[in-house]
């Protein structure tokens, strides 16, 4: 049997909420929050790349309206 690794830092935060009850609402309101924290994170990181590799919106554009079914963007 392999041993158990220790819980993260998040498991551990999201522990000492459990121990308090919380409504149905509020725990909506608090898994909202997270998923809208990590999609901030991801679309800084999205921009970041975007302006390092100077791409712009008429690429952008292009991409949306290509065919990418046949290995290039027509």
């Amino acid at each position: 049997m392999t041993p158990n690794p220790p819980l993260s830092n998040l498991q551990m935060s999201l522990l000492k909420l459990y121990t308090s009850h919380v409504s149905d609402e509020d725990l909506m309101a608090i898994n909202q929050r997270i998923v809208d924290y990590f999609a901030e994170k991801v679309t800084r990181a999205a921009d970041t790349v975007w302006d390092e590799k100077g791409y712009s919106d008429d690429l952008m554009q292009q991409w949306l309206e290509g065919d990418f079914r046949k290995g290039k963007p027509e």
